[in-house]
């Protein structure tokens, strides 16, 4: 299934018919699929290509090593989660994957929550900078994707501005190790949905990603190399009284000839301060759409979300 794609170059193109066509095609596909590809994306080719190598040069280090970077307290939200640590939702069967995280070095004096320090790794020259690189690519571009989201919903232009500018987003290194034995199931990330506003993903390295479509059929997902995928999170979706569709997704084993093949993938999990409120949109909520949910911040509702998938005790 390749999914809609839509060029950001015609949004911040200056030209308001370009513009407004952008905005009509994101929010429409964010309706319908819940999911878009996005070229001219803002994030450079060389700094894509680094984040893979260093990354993968981090996941060979030997097991003793990563998990030295693996910092009790943390609910991996900071540095190396081992293999098999975090599950989805609603299953108790755990990911077949690892991961190291990046997060939200605060600007400006900012003082309304204190974010936990990144975890330096000091094998990998270039690899502690390069990550702190592409985390504000990827801020720089899911900001201006939520501004088109924001016309989309009748909001002015920067109503997302001042909650994800020092926001506690996420850029996750994710890997998915060769399978070695007749795996107990298909899948490498059983289904779920994404806690967060949006999630930016770059290249991954192989073919896996499949989403559920609303005829209840798993369909897999292609772009094309220049693009990213981006796709609505739970929060947005909540915050839009579903109006957005944070749509179910999961990551399937490869054919058994490519099992000795590892799968990289890097997330940029686009998340709001914790202050902000999840409470549904007055402009989502009318008779034939009832709010559907409770009011909560973000903060509240990803730590709720951060237990049920086994990250916090």
């Amino acid at each position: 299934m390749s999914i809609p794609s839509v060029d950001l170059g015609d949004f911040l193109s200056g030209d308001k018919v370009r513009k407004n066509d952008f905005v009509q095609n994101l929010g429409r596909a964010y309706e319908d699929i819940g999911f878009v590809a996005v070229k001219n994306h803002g994030i450079d080719n060389k700094l894509i290509a680094d984040l893979y190598q260093y990354v993968q040069q981090f996941f060979s280090l030997p097991l003793e090593q990563k998990k030295e970077y693996e910092i009790k307290g943390l609910a991996g939200q900071r540095g190396y989660t081992s293999f098999g640590k975090e599950h989805a939702k609603g299953s108790e069967a755990p990911d077949l994957k690892e991961f190291f995280q990046y997060g939200q070095t605060a600007r400006d004096n900012f003082s309304e929550e204190v974010y936990i320090d990144n975890v330096s790794v000091k094998e990998i020259t270039g690899f502690d900078s390069t990550l702190a690189e592409a985390y504000r690519a990827f801020e720089n571009s899911g900001t201006a994707l939520l501004q088109a989201i924001a016309l989309y919903l009748g909001l002015e232009e920067d109503y997302f501005d001042q909650y994800v500018y020092n926001g506690n987003s996420i850029l996750r290194s994710i890997h998915y190790p060769p399978i070695t034995t007749e795996p107990v199931s298909a899948i490498r990330a059983e289904q779920h949905e994404d806690i967060n506003l949006i999630t930016l993903l770059v290249g991954a390295s192989a073919d896996g990603l499949e989403i559920l479509s609303k005829q209840a059929a798993w369909v897999p997902v292609t772009s094309l190399p220049e693009q990213i995928v981006v796709n609505v999170g739970d929060m947005l979706q909540r915050l839009t009284n579903n109006k957005l569709c944070s749509t179910t997704h999961r990551v399937v084993n490869p054919s058994r000839e490519f099992w000795h093949t590892s799968r990289f993938s890097i997330p940029f999990f686009l998340h709001p301060k914790a202050s902000m409120s999840l409470r549904c949109l007055e402009n989502c909520v009318d008779s034939d759409h009832p709010k559907l949910y409770e009011d909560i911040t973000a903060g509240e509702y990803l730590d709720e979300r951060l237990r049920e998938i086994g990250l916090k005790k």
